[in-house]
């Protein structure tokens, strides 16, 4: 069995790992795959504007894309161009594999503080929200058996961009309440792989989120606390709004998954503890 990650950076490579583990034959593809590990198979191909060769024993083709710049035209370039590509060879070959598209909850918008699942119609609120659904929409459009995975924010090894904020004392507290939604990276891998290989009939649409949202100052007092900082400042009131809503991940536990991080407590702490820090 041969797994195609069309897309192969940090999530990419974990989850190609982990099928490769498990005796499955990995191709990764990115525009420079010199530094992929030996147990995934690197092609060199930019997906915005190549089609990929497809190997005929194809059985699963999992979309991490991953746009250079966070702009309405590079992500209709990366995930909206990328992925017409592959569906384009795909046909070309006539292989009709599982097909996982990593999207992101961006595509829901707001929120405004209120709860989000794959039953809430999306409404996105920017150009780079409005091409991942785009993509999603192309995808179902090719193939109705096709799994979207809707991610929130990435947070795991190498992850650390809050953690710094708040070390260096720049982490604003929101003088609202904001929530937060995440996933730790590993358990983002996991969930993937776990939908291409264990679910039999898998819905077109999972939220991938751990099973705790969380408001914005309860995660920044809980990392404070941790680095042994004090005194965060509160939000410049000028600064754009963030995201406001609370995803559930119900569905996705519905097929068996189990979370290694449930919440940004164990996933934080377990970051921490690869830094050095001590916990108390």
């Amino acid at each position: 069995m041969t797994v195609l990650m069309a897309g192969c950076g940090d999530l990419g490579t974990e989850v190609g790992l982990r099928l490769a583990a498990s005796g499955r034959r990995v191709v990764g593809m990115r525009r420079n795959p010199d530094h992929l590990p030996s147990a995934i198979e690197g092609r060199a191909i930019d997906l915005s504007v190549e089609r990929p060769d497809i190997p005929a024993d194809t059985e699963v083709v999992i979309c991490i894309l991953a746009a250079g710049e966070r702009s309405g035209d590079a992500y209709q370039r990366t995930f909206v161009g990328g992925l017409r590509n592959v569906l384009d060879a795909l046909s070309a070959h006539r292989v009709r594999p599982r097909i996982i598209f990593v999207s992101s909850i961006s595509v829901f918008g707001h929120a405004e503080g209120g709860w989000v699942d794959e039953r809430t119609p999306p409404e996105p609120g920017s150009a780079t929200a409005e091409a991942l659904l785009n993509a999603e929409r192309m995808l179902h459009a090719h193939d109705r058996r096709s799994i979207v995975v809707r991610l929130a924010g990435l947070y795991g090894p190498g992850r650390d961009s809050l953690i710094n904020q708040v070390r260096s004392g720049k982490a604003g507290v929101p003088r609202q309440t904001t929530y937060t939604n995440r996933i730790h990276r590993d358990d983002a891998a996991s969930a993937i792989v776990h939908l291409a290989t264990r679910v039999d009939r898998p819905e077109p649409l999972y939220i991938g989120v751990d099973d705790e949202p969380a408001e914005r100052a309860e995660v920044l007092g809980f990392l404070a606390r941790e680095l042994g900082v004090a005194d965060l400042p509160l939000a410049d009131q000028s600064a754009p709004a963030r995201s406001n809503k609370r995803c559930r991940n119900d569905r996705l536990r519905s097929t068996g998954f189990e979370f290694e991080f449930p919440s940004y407590r164990e996933g934080y702490a377990a970051v921490l503890a690869g830094q050095g820090v001590r916990h108390g």
